[in-house]
């Protein structure tokens, strides 16, 4: 299942620019390091979607929006460790841009969402 944002969405903000990614439903753990003062802080959760440009995720703990953070989530076999932006945060649910993903790992991502 592919989930896209439409701009006739109810609650679509004009404003925020629309997903250059599809996202396919995707719910495995993941860890989420961010500094912070004293050092690197660990968190836990689950992703809701996943796509090539990011994932939304359930997270335990509070990340904030323009963080950047590192992210480890298991694609099929192997483990994908990222560098993310956060985007979105609430108390429901989080949004993070992957940045920097090398082809290699775009392709994992691909792979793994054309199989659900």
């Amino acid at each position: 299942m592919t989930v896209q944002v439409h701009p006739a969405v109810a609650g679509h903000d004009a404003n925020v620019p629309l997903r250059q990614h599809a996202r396919t439903f995707f719910s495995v753990p993941i860890t989420i390091r961010h500094l912070c003062r004293g050092g690197v802080r660990t968190t836990r959760g689950i992703t809701l979607d996943l796509g090539e440009g990011g994932l939304g995720a359930i997270v335990q703990g509070d990340v904030n929006v323009g963080e950047t953070v590192a992210i480890d989530l298991r694609l099929s076999e192997q483990l994908l460790t990222t560098v993310a932006i956060v985007r979105h945060a609430s108390s429901v649910r989080s949004g993070f841009e992957f940045v920097g993903l090398t082809s290699a790992e775009r392709m994992q991502i691909s792979s793994v969402t054309a199989q659900s």
